[in-house]
């Protein structure tokens, strides 16, 4: 008999849960046993008190033990890897790692969500790809990764409910930033996806969930600690949001310059975090090759063309069409251009991922449907310099007046200054 109003009082107070109370209270949630009142009590407890290293493994576990999990690295007779971001505005990363790994002959399987708010989801974008399935079941996934040597599909029914549900509960709860119940559930995922390697992308900035590097780092460091324990080898990279990932925020805008970067024409902020990506998940995958080499060989499959015969293999062999031409493209398109001269000091991510919600490329709650071709472009980034008159950013809209009202909040997304900002790398620091 599950004792949940006592464990909610005891972690009220600030104690450690038993294992086996704790996983009970998780798995008996995931039964319909425990009702949302009482987990909302229990998660709201955790908000302020906390849980400690040992009871965010227990919990953990215990999300992973609510469903199925998938054996990948068994199933493939190869050490399979995984990257994961934990979101930010213009980070289409996935897109372009995955079939540059894959041409290396390293496979990637992921699984990735939608987007909610200002951040995209991967499944999102590659939903504005014609005929692209997301859905596709474990055997067929499994197939796919060991035929074309990587897949991106939505999360399985069977594949952490518990962690599904919780995570339902705490977006209505306002108990979502719990650095614990983040590790918990981002780790859990990729842990019953099977993957033996993982590359996590830790986004930092005004853009993310996590505002300061200290924050970012404990997440990493959390994280880390539940790969270690679970048997897999976990690397986090600590990655600039205080402005968008590359140029384009929108889904098919994002798709066209993921593959851009895939045939080695993307912007360079993207094509550097793309080759770091790459380099890290080939050292950890059985090539047997350090990070340089892995840079190096990823690099070569972008310039001698596998790299983008791989993107046409995985889109197609998901149902997409690999013709660029095919994706949606929004009717009207609106330049934002500088008021006066000078140089760009800062682009805020926030605001330039909360006029493309507006603009229909997000969801303000889950039950939205999503525009796949609408979004922003920015052509400046920080540390640009340029004359009155350049053009800053597109707005590509459905209509005049949304055009209009982006372009608006566009423009109030960038700083203009006499001097150029501190040079600032996409990537911050690696967590290892």
């Amino acid at each position: 008999m599950i004792r949940a109003a006592e464990l909610i009082q005891r972690k009220r107070d600030g104690e450690q849960l038993g294992d086996d109370e704790l996983a009970e209270l998780i798995l008996g949630y995931a039964r319909g046993e425990v009702p949302d009142y009482q987990m909302a009590a229990f998660c709201m407890a955790v908000f302020f008190r906390g849980l400690t290293p040992h009871e965010t493994y227990v919990l953990t576990d215990a999300v992973i033990r609510s469903g199925e999990t998938i054996d990948m690295s068994g199933a493939l007779g190869r050490k399979v890897v995984d990257k994961h971001s934990t979101g930010g505005v213009g980070d289409k990363t996935s897109l372009a790692v995955a079939p540059v790994v894959a041409a290396c002959g390293v496979p990637l399987g992921k699984m990735s969500g939608r987007g909610l708010g200002h951040t995209g989801g991967t499944l999102d974008k590659l939903e504005s790809i014609p005929g692209y399935r997301t859905e596709l079941t474990l055997d067929e996934f499994i197939a796919q990764v060991r035929e074309v040597g990587t897949a991106i599909v939505g999360q399985t029914g069977d594949l952490v409910p518990a962690d599904k549900l919780l995570y339902g509960l705490r977006d209505v709860t306002a108990t979502v930033d719990q650095l614990s119940l983040i590790a918990a559930s981002i780790m859990s995922k990729k842990l019953a996806a099977g993957a033996q390697a993982i590359v996590l992308d830790v986004k930092v900035g005004n853009g993310a969930f996590m505002r300061t590097i200290d924050d970012a780092r404990r997440l990493a460091e959390a994280m880390i600690a539940l790969g270690r324990q679970a048997g897999r080898e976990v690397v986090c990279l600590l990655t600039d949001m205080d402005q968008p990932l590359g140029a384009a925020v929108g889904n098919s805008l994002e798709v066209l310059e993921a593959l851009e970067t895939v045939r080695g024409r993307g912007p360079a902020d993207f094509h550097e975090l793309v080759l770091d990506a790459c380099g890290k998940l080939l050292a950890l995958s059985d090539l047997d090759v350090d990070e340089t080499e892995g840079r190096r060989r990823a690099e070569q499959a972008i310039a001698d063309g596998s790299a983008e015969a791989t993107w046409n293999r995985w889109i197609e062999a998901q149902g997409g069409t690999s013709d660029e031409a095919a994706l949606p493209r929004a009717p009207t398109v609106r330049e934002v251009t500088a008021p006066r001269a000078g140089h760009v000091h800062d682009l805020s991510a926030i605001r330039i991922g909360n006029a493309a919600v507006h603009l229909g490329a997000g969801r303000r709650t889950k039950e939205d449907a999503v525009d796949h071709a609408v979004g922003i472009v920015c052509h400046a980034k920080r540390g640009a310099e340029v004359a009155a008159g350049d053009v800053l950013a597109e707005v590509h809209a459905r209509t005049d007046a949304q055009a209009d009202e982006a372009a608006s909040d566009v423009l109030a997304a960038y700083q203009l200054a006499d001097t150029a900002p501190h040079e600032r790398h996409v990537l911050l620091e690696v967590v290892d």
